[in-house]
């Protein structure tokens, strides 16, 4: 991989924001967007008159997210708002996620791509139910970083006390969940304080602001240890006078990387052969990697088509018809036994029937509820799945591309249920001997 392909990868981050009503999260992406200098002078501009005609004095900063009309009369965030700024530093792309209840199935959508994970807590109230589904559903997406922002400080006398009791028991529940990094940072989104800039009003806070964070805590793309994964989209067969006989198959590399003359294997057929070519942006290369759009060329003419994977043939996954997975549900209807839906796995979809819901995951002490018998919206549950035709599937502690997958209703086209196969979280961190802690780690 080249110096430069190396520099873009690694300096841009995915995040996302998550909280309950109130705690303040379109606050403080606007804050950061406009004291990192990220606004254009006209949305300012628009924001102020909208801000003005509410009768506030100072622009309402929430409305650089809350774009859409029925946010901005109601004060809060239906939607999950995207956007794309960037600093010296590093370029982010920033997933707002709404905080009711109601919405919690959009933060599923938020940060099943991200590599960290902001959840916001407003000082006065502390961890809550909220706090905990959303800690809960980072763990189960696997987001490598999660910062817990505790928000409203100014309401508290910027107390430390108070920020190190919720930070502290916000740690404890993330790590019995198995976040592997959980960073506290106590900030004030409304004026400022650690956002963007350090506080002078929390000199007893000696870590990095928000910002700071952001842009320094390591995002690694280690392309060498995935498995490599290329679902098909579409076969290309030109069938022209210059090229007769060109038969690829293009799709987006989901995870690992690929090379000319590599062993692969096509599943669900198990059909073997080589790669003969790699054409990127319609250029030859022997090399390509994730997240590249590409057009493959294998050396035996074999029967396939959009659904099937291409993989290495020493690191192919097992196929099945049995999946066993960690769900979060996000429809209005129940899922229920013996439903009968369709499962799309990359650019696959089949058939299904749920035989199966062995549990229900009780957010406020990580219990489980044996056999539930439905999941309801934003319930996060166990389940057991049979397909009509065998899916090669990785867990998704492996490969969050190819370890997931969603649930459709096949009446109407609805999305009814986020699936993760495998294991519900991570392993918990080893406790810590507090012997060994000298104090709060900031």
């Amino acid at each position: 991989m080249s110096t430069t392909t190396e520099i873009s990868e690694t300096t841009l981050l995915r995040f996302a924001t998550a909280g309950s009503v109130d705690d303040g999260k379109s606050t403080l992406v606007g804050r950061l967007l406009h004291d990192s200098k990220s606004v254009l002078v006209d949305q300012l501009e628009a924001v102020e008159r909208a801000s003005a005609s509410r009768g506030q004095d100072a622009p309402d900063l929430a409305l650089l997210t809350d774009g859409l009309r029925a946010e901005r009369e109601q004060g809060i965030t239906i939607d999950v708002a995207y956007r794309y700024f960037a600093t010296p530093r590093r370029r982010f792309i920033l997933a707002d996620t709404p905080g009711h209840v109601q919405y919690t199935r959009n933060m599923v959508t938020g940060a099943s791509t991200a590599e960290l994970t902001v959840i916001l807590v407003d000082a006065r109230n502390g961890v809550v139910e909220q706090t905990r589904r959303h800690a809960a559903i980072a763990a189960l997406l696997r987001v490598p970083h999660v910062v817990l922002a505790v928000n409203k400080m100014d309401l508290v006398d910027y107390q430390e006390s108070v920020f190190a009791a919720i930070a502290e028991e916000f740690t404890a529940y993330a790590l019995e969940l198995g976040v592997p990094e959980i960073t506290a940072i106590p900030i004030s989104a409304l004026a400022g304080d650690n956002v963007v800039e350090p506080s002078a009003n929390m000199d007893w806070y000696g870590g990095p602001t928000f910002l700071e964070h952001l842009e320094t805590v390591p995002v690694t793309h280690d392309l060498s240890h995935c498995h490599a994964r290329l679902p098909v989209q579409y076969v290309i067969r030109p069938q022209t006078a210059e090229h007769p006989d060109y038969r690829g198959y293009a799709g987006q590399i989901a995870a690992g990387s690929f090379h000319v003359g590599e062993a692969v294997t096509v599943l669900p057929s198990g059909r073997a052969s080589r790669i003969a070519g790699i054409d990127l942006l319609g250029a030859p290369v022997e090399v390509a990697w994730t997240t590249q759009s590409v057009t493959v060329l294998l050396e035996d003419d074999i029967d396939i088509s959009r659904g099937d994977l291409i993989v290495p043939s020493k690191d192919a996954p097992a196929t099945t018809q049995d999946i066993e997975a960690t769900v979060c549900h996000v429809a209005d209807a129940p899922l229920t036994v013996g439903h009968r839906v369709l499962l799309k796995h990359g650019t696959r979809t089949v058939k299904a029937i749920v035989k199966d819901i062995p549990s229900r995951l009780t957010l406020d002490d990580l219990s489980l509820h044996p056999h539930p018998g439905q999941l309801v919206a934003n319930d996060i549950g166990r389940v057991k799945i049979r397909t009509a035709e065998p899916l090669p599937v990785d867990s998704y502690a492996d490969s969050r591309r190819t370890g997931s997958f969603i649930l459709i209703d096949p009446s109407d086209g609805t999305t009814l249920t986020a699936g993760m196969v495998g294991e519900s979280f991570a392993s918990p961190e080893p406790v810590k001997d507090e012997s060994e802690d000298d104090g709060w780690d900031f």
